[in-house]
C-alpha cells in the first residue's frame, strides 16, 4: 500500500487537472472502503455503535449516518 500511496503522491503532482484530483481522491476512497470492512466486521463480532465511533473518533450519530441503517451488509 505504501507504494500505491508514493505512486499517487507523484500523479497528484502533476499538470493535468482531472488525472490529478483522481490521484489526490483515491487515498480517501481507499480509506473510506477499509473503514467500512472494518466496521462491518466489527458489528458482526458484536460491538455497539458507539464503541465504533469511540474508536473512529467521530460521534455514535456520524458513524451510523456513515454506515448504519442496513447500508453496512448490503440493505437499503
Amino acid at each position: 500500500m505504501n507504494g500505491e500511496l508514493v505512486a499517487l503522491v507523484t500523479e497528484a503532482e502533476g499538470d493535468d487537472p482531472p488525472r490529478v484530483l483522481r490521484a489526490a481522491a483515491e487515498p480517501r476512497r481507499q480509506v473510506n472502503r477499509l473503514a467500512a470492512v472494518r466496521v462491518r466486521r466489527a458489528r458482526v463480532q458484536g460491538s455497539s455503535w458507539g464503541r465504533i465511533a469511540q474508536a473512529l473518533e467521530v460521534s455514535r450519530q456520524a458513524i451510523h449516518k456513515t454506515f448504519g441503517g442496513g447500508r453496512l451488509l448490503g440493505g437499503r
